[in-house]
């Protein structure tokens, strides 16, 4: 496990003063009003289309392939929602880690808390399901406020992110733990405690499985869920954090444990929590993080979606 990290004088080197200033320059624009916070996020949002059109390129492409049903305007304008929620995302990272608690609090409606206590009660662990919203660094936040887990995380290249990240997100949770740690998870379960576990992304053809995402016959999905329900035999329960409407602030919903997930094979659990997780997005698909190749990895001898 990783505890609260140590600061180093290292991290004061001057290669990483860019870092420095653009940390600075977060924490002071989150001091700012939600409303005024709201309008300046959106705004920068719909502004980085014109600057990051590779990513703008790979959310419209992601977005046809899952929603094919949709005309061309309706996901162009979910697009143009999208990277509005990828402006907020930026200022919802800095609240996350820099606010009080009694900040955070006041912004969200939490519903489903009675679905991690009967988990509690019946002495089992929880595999907290935390999908890649663009809000997930706060909703993290909100979640640990009332039942502090452990994070699971791939440490960040720059070490002075990684500290950064790490502290910010211990903040209200108990420690955090590399994602490749495996028996680190099945321990921790095991003796009861929530672990935020992500098996949305696309982590490589080595640690995964091909199983149907929305209209994608064939996505690469983790194996990872199969192995840690399998020995660790946790409640699995999905939870999205929201952001509402017109700057109304956010609702953090828990859903209920899946119960018994399909164990035969890794690819039947994959199966099973994609429509999980297609459950889950489809409360807030403006807000899921589009611009990364969700569907980089394909089965040998099929072309590339991109």
């Amino acid at each position: 496990m990783t505890h609260i990290p140590t600061f180093n004088r290292s991290l004061l080197h001057p290669r990483f003063w860019f870092t420095w200033i653009g940390i600075g320059l977060l924490y002071l624009v989150v001091l700012l009003p939600y409303p005024l916070l709201y309008r300046l996020g959106t705004s920068l949002g719909r502004v980085s289309m014109h600057f990051l059109k590779h990513r703008v390129h790979i959310a419209r492409r992601n977005l046809e392939l899952c929603f094919p049903n949709l005309s061309s305007a309706e996901r162009e304008a979910l697009l143009v929602k999208n990277f509005e929620s990828v402006g907020m995302g930026l200022f919802e990272t800095g609240m996350g880690w820099f606010w009080p608690d009694w900040r955070v609090r006041r912004l969200f409606n939490v519903s489903g808390l009675e679905n991690i206590d009967l988990a509690r009660r019946n002495q089992k662990g929880v595999l907290l399901i935390g999908l890649h919203f663009l809000s997930l660094e706060l909703g993290a936040r909100i979640f640990g406020i009332h039942n502090p887990g452990i994070g699971v995380y791939r440490p960040n290249d720059n070490r002075l992110l990684d500290w950064l990240q790490t502290w910010g997100r211990m903040r209200s949770n108990k420690s955090m733990l590399d994602r490749s740690d495996i028996k680190g998870m099945i321990r921790a379960l095991k003796h009861g405690e929530i672990i935020w576990y992500a098996p949305d992304h696309d982590y490589g053809p080595k640690s995964s499985v091909f199983a149907p995402l929305f209209a994608i016959e064939h996505a690469a999905t983790t194996s990872g869920t199969h192995l840690l329900v399998r020995l660790a035999k946790p409640a699995v329960i999905p939870f999205v954090p929201r952001r509402l409407p017109n700057g109304k602030g956010y609702e953090m919903i828990i859903l209920p444990d899946e119960g018994a997930l399909p164990l035969d094979s890794d690819v039947a659990t994959a199966t099973y929590m994609n429509k999980v997780l297609e459950q889950a997005i489809l409360l807030a698909p403006d807000q899921y993080m589009w611009l990364h190749r969700r569907f980089k990895t394909r089965p040998p001898g099929e072309p590339s979606l991109y």
